[in-house]
């Protein structure tokens, strides 16, 4: 399924009673907007990207209204909070920026705010400061003209740009089943980060790449945590055998908490088939483009 049909599935969830998921909404959402309350969740307590992700600022000034959970997914990937994909209306982001001077970042919360029909209808920041990153830079004033050219100006160089680059392995055909070691991957799976690698290395210097794991939810939450980090944690070690600077990636495991699909199937082979999209590994990457 190339597209989620988030509100015919939310609508299917709720006749499972499933549909509250994992979700930790704090907000209070009314259907016009009118009466809300904006509550940002403690990133100590409900985060589990507790370090944030540094996002593209061009994808932050794409968004607007009207735009699908689906189109959100695509540019910033799952929510950093425990919310849960289904039945929410509230999806709570840790973004850093870059501090104009020495090394450090500063850290903002960043909110989005649904329909009733999960279509993005506001956006929120904490602190409000942090939206004026948005704001393109004011354009330079026109350069002073010399009436007698002395020798020709060579054109200033084009800064190199980043280019996100969004990867998605079931892990069915990656790991051995309930396994994760390097001896556990599968042929296929050696294939598909083989050629993910070459990508990678191809596409020019690599800023940075993110790892997370993921599982279904047969099985304790304790016991999908644990596996979805230690399969992470074996992508990055295959990915940094295989020549990416170890320092550019990070791997994080989250579980069940941000499933694909819902089921309610209650034969267990039925159950494990249909939740097969949720057992995978995103991979996120970012390289700078090679100058031509």
């Amino acid at each position: 399924m190339t597209q989620y049909k988030w509100f015919a599935m939310a609508v299917l969830a709720a006749s499972l009673g499933m549909l509250e998921g994992c979700a930790t909404s704090a907000s209070r959402i009314s259907d016009d907007g009118k009466s809300d309350k904006i509550v940002f969740p403690d990133i100590g307590k409900d985060a589990w990207v507790k370090e944030g992700t540094f996002p593209n600022l061009a994808d932050l000034r794409s968004v607007a209204p009207g735009m699908s959970k689906d189109q959100l997914y695509a540019l910033f990937g799952p929510p950093h909070f425990k919310e849960g994909m289904f039945g929410v209306r509230e999806w709570d982001y840790i973004f850093n920026f870059r501090a104009s001077q020495g090394f450090a970042a500063d850290t903002c919360q960043y909110k989005v705010i649904y329909t009733p029909d999960y279509h993005v209808r506001s956006v929120h920041w904490l602190p409000q400061s942090c939206a004026d990153r948005l704001v393109p830079p004011a354009p330079s004033a026109p350069a002073k003209v010399i009436e007698r050219v002395v020798e020709k100006q060579m054109p200033a160089p084009v800064a190199p740009v980043l280019e996100p680059k969004r990867v998605r392995l079931g892990t069915d055909g990656l790991f051995t089943y309930k396994k994760s070691g390097l001896a556990d991957l599968l042929p296929d799976g050696v294939r598909r980060l083989d050629e993910l690698v070459d990508d990678l290395l191809g596409a020019g210097e690599i800023d940075r790449i993110t790892v997370v794991g993921h599982t279904d939810r047969i099985g304790s939450d304790g016991y999908n945590l644990k596996l979805s980090q230690a399969r992470a944690n074996t992508v990055r070690a295959y990915l940094v055998a295989k020549g990416i600077p170890a320092d550019r990636i990070t791997a994080t495991g989250v579980g069940e908490a941000v499933p694909l699909v819902q089921c309610g199937e209650t034969k267990r082979a039925a159950l494990i088939k249909c939740l097969q999209p949720n057992r995978r590994v995103e991979i996120e990457a970012w390289s700078l483009r090679k100058q031509q």
